[in-house]
């Protein structure tokens, strides 16, 4: 049985953890097959967006697997936390977006695996937390980092130090996303529906948004805005600017072609 399922509907790419016995624990394997399944479908000049979730209603991901950290020494244990800090980075910096679509717990790791997305929907029995401090570990796979970027520095530390979950409610009017929390038997449907509406965008417009986000993200607001430029100059000359312009002046929807269409 494969730890990780991929299928595909038209231009998006729907990836799921398939560890339900374990809540889909994040060991070496899973985080391995992906990546390697992030980067395929970002080589894949039609797919434009990717849905990421875990198999089962109870769990998105319960965040590494303990049973393989158990016992390490440091020197394995550095191997194996920047192996995985890389690996999050690889989807984080993805030119196509990952929504999220978290179901039930996203713990640890699997916390951290969320905010690595570009964009996390989440149901309504969604629970959200980074409870390393309580095992005597603190988060490895970025949560020190990204978590404060998210929330903001005071509520992170409270979240990371105390193990404090947060359920959907709390996680939405914090901002962690901006779709108000969902049943779980629509969870998929809605994470798709943007997926599709993501995708219907023009292809060549998406990673450059996504690439100016990536940009501005560390950089002083002058640098990010020089990167903004230079995208948004080559996008009103490309082609791509020509339908959608073109299909709003005449009143009809945008075509956009295929990445592969534009060399």
């Amino acid at each position: 049985m494969s730890e990780l399922l991929t299928e595909r509907s038209g231009a998006v790419v729907r990836l799921t953890i398939n560890r339900p016995e374990v809540f889909n624990a994040l060991n070496t394997k899973v985080i391995d097959a992906l990546v390697a399944a992030v980067t395929d479908a970002a080589q894949d000049p039609t797919v434009r967006a990717v849905v990421l979730t875990g198999s089962g209603e109870k769990a998105f991901s319960a965040g590494a697997d303990l049973k393989e950290l158990a016992g390490m020494g440091a020197d394995r244990a550095r191997e194996v936390m920047t192996s995985g800090q890389r690996a999050f980075r690889v989807l984080e910096k993805l030119p196509i977006p990952v929504i999220a679509a978290v179901n039930g717990i996203a713990l640890g790791g699997g916390f951290e695996l969320v905010l690595a997305a570009t964009l996390p929907v989440l149901a309504t029995n969604a629970a959200l937390g980074l409870p390393e401090s309580g095992l005597g570990l603190i988060p490895g796979y970025g949560g020190t980092q990204r978590l404060p970027q998210a929330v903001g520095q005071r509520v992170a530390a409270h979240l990371m130090l105390t193990g404090t979950r947060l359920d959907a409610n709390r996680a939405y009017v914090l901002g962690l996303t901006p779709v108000p929390p969902i049943a779980p038997e629509e969870l998929l449907t809605t994470a798709t529906g943007i997926a599709e509406l993501i995708a219907a965008q023009g292809p060549v417009a998406v990673r450059a948004i996504l690439h100016a986000l990536e940009v501005g993200r560390d950089a002083p607001l002058d640098a990010g805005l020089a990167v903004e430029t230079g995208l948004a100059a080559l996008a009103i000359a490309g082609e791509e600017s020509s339908e959608g312009i073109g299909a709003f002046l005449e009143r009809r929807p945008a075509k956009f072609a295929n990445l592969e269409a534009h060399g």
